[in-house]
């Protein structure tokens, strides 16, 4: 694909960024939110981890298949954020994605 010359593609593939919301909402029904990490509090190592929450803030839970899926989905779209935080991200409003820092701001 050609680029323009600020280096961006000149066609860029934002639907790559709505896929995952749109299938993650379909594998985990009711969630609004879900915080991925690499930081299992199960594992000393790094580990992806997530965390869904509905509209309620309430967590629902999720199996370690789906956990982990979820979770990679999202660390193979945005490679480039700082995964050294955790980041939430929003089904409703994708393709957005944003640290805790950002969220706790927010008031999420």
């Amino acid at each position: 694909m050609p680029a323009m010359p600020s280096r961006t593609l000149a066609c860029p593939d934002t639907g790559r960024r709505h896929r995952p919301a749109a299938q993650l909402a379909d594998m985990i029904p009711g969630a609004a939110t879900i915080r991925v990490s690499l930081s299992d509090p199960k594992h000393l190592w790094p580990h992806p981890h997530t965390v869904d929450k509905d509209e309620r803030g309430e967590t629902a839970g999720l199996g370690r298949t789906t956990s982990r899926v979820a979770a990679r989905w999202i660390l193979r779209v945005w490679p480039d954020a700082d995964w050294t935080r955790s980041h939430i991200f929003d089904l409703a409003q994708a393709p957005h994605i944003c640290s805790d820092l950002i969220a706790a701001d927010r008031g999420r």
